[in-house]
C-alpha cells in the first residue's frame, strides 16, 4: 500500500500524560518545522492519554483546549486515561479492567494508574484508592465544566488519507464501522502483533516503547515521556513518513 495524506502534512503526537513541559517542546519545533517549511495544510493529532501520573495533567488540558481554538486543524482523541476520569465522575467506586493477564482489576486512583496525580493538579491532595469516594465530590466541584466537556468531546478515531489515527489500536479483520470503543482505546494483543493489511496504516499509542515503532501496517509512537523518555512527534506528508525532534525531521524507517 502506496501512504497518502491527502494533500496534508500531518503532525502526531504521543501520550502526553500530564507532561506539560514536554508537549511545549514539541509545539515549539511543529511551529518552528511550519515557519521553515511551510504548508498550506497543516493538521496536528493528539492521540490520547492526556492526563495521569505526570505533573500537570490540568495544564495540558487548558494547552490543548486552546490548541483547539488554534490556527491549525486539529484533532484530539480519546485515550483509555482520559475515559477513566469521566468513569470516576459518574462512577467513582469503579474499578477498571485489567491492566494485563492475571491482573486484577485496579481503581483509577491507584497508583498504577495515575489518577491521584490528576486529582492533584485540580488542587485535590490525599486522594486514594481504598476510598475513592472521600474525594469524590470536591473533585465534581473542581473540574471546571469546560474541561469536563473537553473530555466528552474526544473523538474516538480519525482518518486522514491512507492513515487511522486512534489511541491504543484495532481489532484485526474487524470492519473500522464494527470496531467498538474499548478496543479502540485499549487494546494490545492482536493487534501490536498482527501484520494484517488493515486497508490504512494505523498510527497508535497508549503501549509504550523506547522508540518509535513503524511495523509498515502501525506505527506506535507512544515512547514513555511520563517515565523520563520522550514525548515523540511523527511527521506525515504525502508518502513520506519522519519524526520531529529538537534537530528537525529525520527518517521514521520501517523496523
Amino acid at each position: 500500500m502506496t501512504n497518502h495524506t491527502n494533500d496534508h502534512r500531518i503532525y502526531a503526537i504521543g501520550d502526553i500524560h500530564g507532561c506539560l513541559d514536554q508537549l511545549l517542546e514539541v509545539q515549539a519545533h511543529i511551529t518552528h518545522d511550519l515557519a521553515t517549511r511551510p504548508h498550506p495544510s497543516p493538521v496536528i493529532v493528539y492521540l490520547g492519554d492526556y492526563i495521569d501520573r505526570g505533573a500537570d495533567s490540568r495544564g495540558v488540558i487548558e494547552n490543548l483546549m486552546a490548541a483547539q481554538s488554534g490556527p491549525h486543524k486539529t484533532h484530539v482523541l480519546l485515550g483509555n486515561h482520559d475515559e477513566m476520569l469521566l468513569i470516576y465522575r459518574d462512577t467513582p467506586a469503579a474499578p477498571l479492567r485489567p491492566y494485563g493477564p492475571n491482573v486484577s482489576k485496579i481503581h483509577w486512583l491507584h497508583e498504577a494508574a495515575g489518577g491521584a496525580e490528576t486529582l492533584r493538579s485540580y488542587g485535590i491532595n490525599g486522594a486514594d484508592h481504598q476510598n475513592p469516594l472521600e474525594k469524590h465530590a470536591a473533585f465534581v466541584a473542581a473540574l471546571p465544566d469546560p474541561h469536563l466537556r473537553f473530555f466528552q468531546s474526544l473523538e474516538l478515531y480519525t482518518r486522514i488519507g491512507s492513515y487511522l489515527f486512534v489511541h491504543a489500536g484495532i481489532r484485526p479483520d474487524v470492519a473500522l464501522e464494527s470496531q467498538v470503543k474499548s478496543d479502540l482505546i485499549w487494546i494490545r494483543e492482536p493487534f501490536l502483533s498482527s501484520s494484517a493489511d488493515h486497508g490504512f496504516t494505523v498510527v497508535h499509542g497508549h503501549s509504550p516503547t523506547k522508540i518509535v515503532e513503524n511495523r509498515g501496517n502501525r506505527i506506535g509512537i507512544d515512547t514513555g515521556a511520563v517515565f523520563g523518555r520522550t514525548l515523540s512527534c511523527l511527521v506525515l506528508e504525502g508518502d513520506a513518513q519522519a519524526l520531529l525532534t529538537r534537530n528537525g525531521v529525520t527518517a521514521c524507517p520501517v523496523i
